[in-house]
């Protein structure tokens, strides 16, 4: 036998994780970002005392809410390209518990994070002990096992040598591009403190590094000959663009070929949107020459996204009987959807691979100069919707405006993830360098978007973070604010108060539903509510100002440059206002009867868009 090191399991975990490396821009780097952890009886004991240990070289991060920690990490892991992410530990029941929907954020989109809840005693000895959940039938069952079905892989930790195989299927997960998400290692509390003789080979250094998978040549050739006898293709990227960082293959390849590039809310920022060829956004929250060009094209080529429901417009986008697909994507799940031909590959390599095979190939012209006139118009229309007016409540579109002329730029990063601000963001944010836009719309999570912003600031330091986020979204999760001044990381925090989940009531009122429990005076209440969010950001720590105009916005915004620590503005906007140009329909089911009229009109026209969608 080789030799061996005695070690608490809780103290493996933290030896292992600190040794795991990778390579960024040609330097070895630890892999893990740090933990982010909030203490309990399930946890401060046995993965409390390890941390502590290995303090110096794996930073243990204090956080106010473990599924705002969840959210940080999971936003650093996506600012990284996921080259790099982050743990987390919580003591068990409601503190693991709060976890399981950012499980949920990093499950859907595909992003890699270590979760380390407590679980209860393995030997049961103290059964039922605090925070224990009781299953009448199943001995076997915690609260952890919540994190089943959002786990890439999952595991319980019963016996302490157990940890030795869960690790190293943890890491091949959290670095596997193919299988890549979230991990859950359920640490039962007792088997934390539990000693074993492990092997010092498992705490080497090891080094992990991007796989890239190469095209089969099969399918390879079918795609060129796909894209040969097309005449209206459209590149569909998504953010595996981002994860392969293949943002200049991209660019090369549409350049080379003459194919418009269309993006969804995770492929956006994958081409500098001041590219002739960049449409923008395309879909449900779609730029009307994103969307022009993708309704008539005859094939989309699909790099490095799962073509979710906003992005097809419900599958009801695509106009042309003659429509195919090409799915060029590391997952074979991706890439067959809706009877696509699939590519299945490393988007860098898989662009570089289809470019090498169509030579000198090149779409016809025309279809370039559509994509020029059609963006032309566009753009006319977007900075019309961003222009300041002197409205006693201004548009979200306004407000996105004003930031931009502020401090918008390359070395800005914008993050969002819910309400009405994703729409909006994602037809107007000029995104001109890569994860300068941060959305998470995969789950589309309220309260993400503060914690997220601290996340993406420790990723990226030197960019200047702005979170756009609505009253809605802000009171569900605001006290990472707290631990972004505790950090010393400044963000930018635009609060956007249309009093209630404007939104919402606007989707109420398109499917014909009354006014009713969206927004604040809508809702049931004794006395209205008037939140102070200025002062709620001051008792926090934040620099705060409430802003009455688009001009009184922007002045402080510049003024905040000299601002050492987070700053807030809020703004009170119009609930009712958005974009008019671009969209596209959604499916969103309306009650086939209904006593209101105005729902049956709406039944109506639901109907009839149903029958442009694709089934199958």
């Amino acid at each position: 036998m080789g030799k061996t090191i005695r070690l608490t399991m809780a103290q493996a975990v933290a030896h292992f994780l600190k040794v795991q490396m990778t390579i960024v821009d040609g330097k070895k780097v630890p892999i893990f970002g740090g933990v982010w952890a909030i203490f309990g009886h399930g946890n401060v004991a046995g993965i409390g005392e390890a941390l502590y240990q290995v303090r110096g070289e794996l930073t243990t991060y204090r956080a106010h809410n473990e599924q705002g920690m969840a959210h940080a990490a999971i936003a650093y892991a996506k600012a990284n390209f996921r080259s790099r992410f982050m743990a987390c530990t919580t003591s068990i029941g409601p503190g693991a518990l709060n976890m399981v929907t950012a499980a949920g954020v990093a499950h859907v989109n595909r992003i890699p994070v270590l979760f380390l809840p407590g679980d209860i005693f393995a030997n049961r000895a103290p059964d039922p002990v605090l925070q224990q959940i009781e299953d009448f039938g199943d001995g076997t069952v915690s609260a952890n096992d919540a994190f089943r079905p959002v786990s890439r892989y999952f595991d319980r930790i019963t016996r302490p040598e157990q940890i030795i195989s869960a690790l190293k299927r943890a890491m091949q997960v959290l670095t596997d591009p193919l299988d890549c998400g979230p991990v859950t290692l359920s640490l039962c509390q007792d088997v934390q403190a539990e000693a074993f003789d492990y092997p010092e080979s498992l705490f080497e250094e090891k080094v992990w590094t991007t796989r890239r998978p190469q095209p089969d040549a099969d399918e390879l050739a079918n795609a060129i000959a796909l894209i040969k006898v097309s005449q209206k293709p459209v590149i569909l990227a998504g953010g595996g663009v981002l994860y392969s960082q293949a943002t200049k293959e991209l660019a090369a390849f549409a350049e080379k070929h003459g194919i418009p590039v269309v993006v969804t809310q995770a492929g956006k920022s994958a081409i500098n949107e001041t590219h002739p060829l960049a449409l923008g956004s395309v879909g449900v929250t779609g730029t009307s020459a994103a969307n022009a060009i993708t309704e008539e094209t005859d094939l989309v080529i699909a790099v490095g996204t799962r073509c979710q429901d906003f992005t097809t417009g419900s599958w009801a986008l695509f106009k042309n009987d003659s429509l195919k697909m090409i799915g060029l994507n590391v997952a074979a799940y991706d890439a067959v959807k809706h009877d696509s031909h699939p590519l299945v590959a490393d988007a860098r390599e898989g662009l570089k691979a289809l470019s090498s095979g169509l030579a000198v190939w090149k779409a016809p012209a025309a279809l370039a100069d559509k994509a020029a006139a059609e963006k032309k118009v566009w753009m006319e229309a977007a900075a019309k919707a961003m222009a300041t007016t002197n409205a006693a409540l201004p548009s979200d579109a306004q407000v996105i405006g004003a930031v931009v002329r502020t401090i918008g730029g390359e070395n800005t990063t914008l993050l969002c993830a819910a309400g009405g601000l994703p729409g909006e963001l994602h037809k107007l944010w000029p995104a001109t360098a890569p994860g300068s836009y941060h959305m998470e719309y995969g789950f589309s999570c309220m309260g993400y978007e503060i914690a997220g912003g601290l996340g993406a600031k420790m990723a990226r330091p030197e960019r200047d973070v702005v979170v756009m986020v609505g009253d809605g979204s802000y009171m569900m999760m605001n006290s990472e604010l707290a631990t972004s001044v505790m950090l010393g990381l400044k963000l930018n925090i635009v609060v956007l108060d249309n009093r209630g989940y404007g939104c919402i009531n606007r989707l109420q009122m398109g499917t014909g539903g009354a006014n009713f429990n969206n927004l604040l005076k809508d809702s049931y209440h004794e006395v209205m509510p008037e939140i102070d969010f200025r002062a709620h950001a001051e008792s926090m720590g934040a620099i705060a100002v409430k802003v009455s105009s688009i001009a009184e916005l922007e002045q402080a915004i510049v003024d905040s440059r000299k601002n050492d620590r987070t700053s807030v503005f809020v703004i009170d906007t119009d609930p009712l206002i958005t974009t008019e140009a671009g969209g596209h329909w959604w499916d969103v089911a309306v009650p086939e009867v209904s006593p209101r009229e105005e729902v049956n009109k709406a039944r109506k026209g639901y109907v009839e868009a149903r029958a442009s969608q694709r089934i199958g």
